[in-house]
């Protein structure tokens, strides 16, 4: 298959196989962008089309080759554990709790890093991304580098752009800088070894955003450039697009040829 990224065009068959990598879901916020409807039960459970998001989440990744997922989980947690057990539409399933106190994005995945081995897809719980995942991991152990993010040329439409992303390099990752030369978002899905939280301590409240931007200095950062737009239902405008595509006849769960 062919994949462009930026100016560069990158010619390869996909031969990796992801079932044997797992996949960190972050869902302990508070989503309080959503309350009311999240002020008694979590993002993972607010319906969407009539179903948990955690449930078309978790189809999708199946469709796609996945069979393991962390859920990195916080407040309210323990009711996406009793309401999804240890497997669910074919993925096996285990929990990681906050504990006392929020950890961030990236403390989350430090206190997981036990129960998801040597490397990791990381997605965002109120994420819907609809494209194959294989040929990401592909590019990701071809790159050499230590992490990866999926990137979409945004140009600021559906959220603000943070990724200066030039001849297939993430040259730049600031989410407070608003650039002209920005014209990528961070697609929201991301592949780590996991030596790259060797850095932080345990219970260190760290985002991921702080991650990222390291190895982009560090030159440890791939970029992926995916060509259909993402979903997320962080926000009730979100979460009504979302219920809208999912509702749809084309929006099916697992659909990667969108």
């Amino acid at each position: 298959m062919a994949i462009g990224h930026g100016q560069c065009e990158l010619k390869f068959t996909v031969t990796t196989s992801i079932a044997n990598i797992p996949v960190a879901i972050l869902a302990g916020g508070l989503a309080t962008r959503l309350r009311p409807i999240t002020e008694k039960i979590p993002k993972s459970l607010v319906p969407v089309a009539g179903r948990p998001i955690l449930a078309h989440q978790l189809e999708m990744l199946h469709a796609q080759g996945i069979r393991k997922a962390v859920l990195c989980i916080g407040f309210l947690g323990e009711m996406i554990q009793r309401e999804f057990g240890d497997e669910k539409f074919g993925v096996k399933l285990d929990y990681s709790f906050d504990g006392e106190k929020l950890l961030g994005t990236g403390g989350a995945i430090k206190r997981a890093l036990p129960k998801l081995g040597e490397e990791f897809f990381i997605l965002y719980g109120d994420s819907y991304l609809p494209i194959p995942y294989a040929p990401v991991a592909e590019f990701f152990h071809r790159s050499g580098k230590s992490g990866l993010m999926t990137v979409y040329r945004n140009e600021g439409k559906y959220d603000a752009s943070n990724v200066v992303f030039a001849d297939g390099e993430i040259k730049l990752y600031d989410k407070k800088q608003k650039l002209p030369e920005m014209r990528h978002i961070d697609y929201g899905l991301s592949l780590f070894k996991s030596s790259v939280f060797d850095a932080y301590a345990a219970d260190q409240v760290f985002d991921l955003a702080e991650v990222m931007g390291r190895l982009v200095r560090e030159k440890q950062l791939a970029g992926y450039e995916v060509p259909e737009r993402f979903y997320e239902m962080g926000s009730p405008a979100g979460l009504e697009e979302l219920e809208s595509l999912l509702s749809s006849a084309g929006g099916a769960t697992g659909n990667s040829s969108r």
